[in-house]
């Protein structure tokens, strides 16, 4: 009995095809799960890794909202197109703290994994407005209300209890000072100190975002858009080879 004899057997045996699929499957689920019990971390750590402030993550929780990573993944896959076009490839631990990830699987418009920094705030205010004045083929639909829509961050401390339930390492002093730290990110003029010794110096941006009086939800968008990327330095990043 030839090969394709035997496969036209199982085919036609119900019951064996269903036996045999099911040791395919558990063999394969075998290799792939095993090793992980026996890995202390399936994330490499990286430097300058650290969680959102309360303001980014506000504007993180207003990108889902409003459906944005169904248009942008925030992932940079490992091949060389990708890398020139948008920067270095991403890397598992800028997305552990992340409930849920933003990996996406379809680009309508461009990945924004490496989008901090790259434009202005003014640029990024024109673009939310009117998407099309500033790229004309742009099929981005407005939105310009979240200027007007205006946040005070009472509700951050319970928002970041939550992450820290599911393992975002958030510290005490850190929850205790949510709502300051909220309306201090995004005010220049106010006693942000604190804020920076909670999330350091070199990765947060404080500044009035939207150039409006009072704090919106164009301004945590901002925020959050522009820390995506930048968190980790890339000319002194070298993976762990011995993983």
């Amino acid at each position: 009995m030839g090969i394709l004899d035997k496969h036209a057997f199982l085919e036609r045996n119900a019951t064996l095809l269903l036996a045999c699929s099911f040791a395919v499957v558990t063999i394969g689920g075998i290799v792939e799960i095993a090793p992980l019990f026996y890995l202390e971390n399936t994330i490499e750590d990286v430097e300058g890794m650290r969680p959102y402030t309360p303001l980014e993550l506000a504007g993180r929780d207003i990108y889902v909202r409003e459906g944005c990573y169904v248009c942008h993944s925030q992932m940079i896959r490992p091949m060389r197109d990708e890398v020139e076009r948008y920067g270095h490839y991403s890397l598992a631990a800028e997305s552990k703290y992340d409930h849920p990830f933003q990996w996406g699987s379809k680009r309508t418009g461009p990945d924004l994994a490496r989008v901090g920094g790259r434009y202005s705030d003014e640029w990024h205010v024109d673009h939310l407005t009117n998407p099309q004045s500033v790229v004309p083929e742009s099929v981005m639909p407005k939105y310009g209300f979240l200027t007007h829509a205006m946040i005070e961050g009472e509700y951050m401390q319970d928002l970041m209890s939550t992450h820290a339930l599911v393992g975002v390492p958030y510290t005490e002093d850190q929850l205790e000072n949510a709502q300051s730290d909220f309306l201090a990110q995004a005010d220049p003029d106010s006693d942000y100190d604190g804020l920076l010794e909670r999330y350091g110096e070199e990765s947060v941006n404080v500044r009035n975002f939207d150039g409006e009086p009072g704090i919106s939800e164009m301004d945590a968008l901002i925020a959050y858009l522009q820390m995506l990327g930048t968190l980790v330095d890339f000319s002194t990043f070298y993976p762990d080879e011995s993983r």
